[in-house]
């Protein structure tokens, strides 16, 4: 089967393309792009031996985006161990329907992901149990302890595509190195969560309020903070390629921008919840607003914003983590860190960025699809011809209101339910196959 994608703004970063046009889809391929008033049909013959498909299923894409499909670099599925919270079947299919072709699970299950058999096992799953594209994350020290390196050479081979200890900080300032070491000789990247233990330990919120908060924020900037500045000193040193995830302050984002202008090999993502919202939107005790790292101040919004502006910051990752009700349920302090996101990323992103004049949507293509996959070294994120037909369609002008009971997700998790949002994903294509519609889950 064929699939042709007609009227849509086709919006492609790597070739810069941003018109409206017919995309063509053929065996798991982008066959061509159509500009406007030129025939619909691409040009060119079959390949040798190689009969025309009879049949061609339609796309009217009129008045939506059409983009490279979305790339998350960062989620966490729970699978294995935590499958209460999330399955790997249902954070792919959450995935899907947030617009995503591809993500990258986190190593924190149960047993950790930090072997090369660990990794294959994820892959060979995925293969039949989630349909986007998984793109395995190793742990950087062995069941995320911190205290001795994996095989990081073995885990590459078998699949991983970058190494994180997310949800956790290498403490031990001399093994991270060495671990940054071993991963630039691989020419792999480390994907950085910047918390410094010591100083998150008198940053623990006794309430769930504004004032508290903020009393709290003033000490959790320096947690990430120092971290941040350790690594970037780090990767300067041993030349690795290092991500900071996550980043939610102002000081953060400088430090990004100024390494890399020094020539650091850096990336860094912000994720939707932290160019959103500030402590001040903690309504009391609820814990669906508590996350790491916490939510933080105006002047924090703003800088990252413009970090994802002027590029200085890369991508717009999700940091999905969904927990049960019954966790979130607990006071304030037990509960755990945490909030959805693959569905409700674009949305928020095309409500607060597009919106409001921070980003084109050829900017948001580049920060939620191309760059993410250039990030990986990946084949993903472009709809140049030849390349893989991974494909999301939105909708820019649908109006609607943020639903947490209808997500794909096992978690509910999340501080935007009952938001009004513009951008609807309505199709997320994967290796030239429709494995999410919106119009099919209308009418069930």
């Amino acid at each position: 089967m064929r699939i042709r994608i007609e009227n849509g703004r086709v919006l492609d970063p790597a070739s810069g393309r941003d018109e409206i046009g017919t995309v063509w889809i053929q065996d798991g391929r982008i066959q061509a792009v159509v500009p406007a008033g030129q025939p619909k049909e691409p040009l060119g013959e079959q390949p040798e031996g190689r009969d025309m498909p009879a049949e061609i299923q339609e796309i009217d894409a009129a008045g939506c985006w059409v983009l490279p499909g979305l790339v998350d670099l960062h989620v966490h599925f729970r699978d294995p161990g935590f499958i209460y919270k999330e399955t790997l079947a249902t954070g792919a299919r959450a995935a899907a329907r947030g617009g995503f072709t591809a993500v990258c699970p986190m190593a924190n299950t149960n047993p950790v992901v930090d072997t090369p058999e660990r990794v294959a096992e994820l892959l060979k799953r995925a293969e039949t149990e989630s349909v986007v594209r998984i793109l395995p994350i190793g742990a950087v020290t062995k069941g995320l302890a911190g205290e001795e390196l994996t095989d990081m050479a073995g885990m590459k081979a078998a699949g991983a595509v970058a190494f994180s200890e997310d949800g956790k900080t290498v403490m031990n300032a001399a093994l991270y190195r060495k671990g940054l070491e071993q991963a630039a000789a691989l020419d792999m990247v480390v994907m950085d969560h910047c918390e410094d233990a010591n100083l998150l330990k008198e940053s623990v919120m006794r309430e769930g309020t504004p004032a508290e908060a903020r009393r709290v924020s003033g000490v959790s900037h320096a947690s990430e903070d120092v971290i941040t500045a350790r690594d970037i000193l780090l990767a300067r040193e041993t030349g690795a390629r290092l991500h900071l995830c996550h980043v939610s302050t102002g000081a953060s984002a400088r430090m990004a921008a100024q390494a890399k202008a020094e020539g650091v090999r850096l990336t860094a993502e912000v994720c939707p919840h932290h160019f959103t919202l500030t402590y001040e939107d903690i309504p009391q005790g609820d814990t669906n607003f508590k996350m790491a790292p916490p939510l933080r101040e105006k002047e924090d919004v703003e800088a990252l914003r413009q970090g994802l502006k002027t590029g200085a910051l890369d991508v717009i990752s999700t940091d999905h983590a969904p927990h049960s009700e019954e966790e979130k349920a607990r006071p304030y302090p037990e509960a755990p860190n945490g909030i959805v996101g693959s569905e409700t990323a674009v949305a928020l992103a095309v409500t607060e960025l597009v919106e409001t004049g921070v980003l084109t949507p050829l900017e948001l293509a580049d920060r939620m699809s191309f760059r993410p996959a250039q990030i990986l070294g990946l084949p993903y994120g472009t709809l140049r011809e030849g390349s893989p037909a991974d494909v999301t369609i939105v909708d820019p002008a649908a109006e609607y209101v943020i639903d947490k009971n209808q997500f794909a997700s096992k978690g509910r998790n999340t501080p935007f339910h009952g938001r009004q949002v513009r951008g609807k994903v309505l199709y997320t294509i994967v290796d030239g196959k429709i494995v999410y519609a919106a119009e099919e889950e209308e009418h069930d």
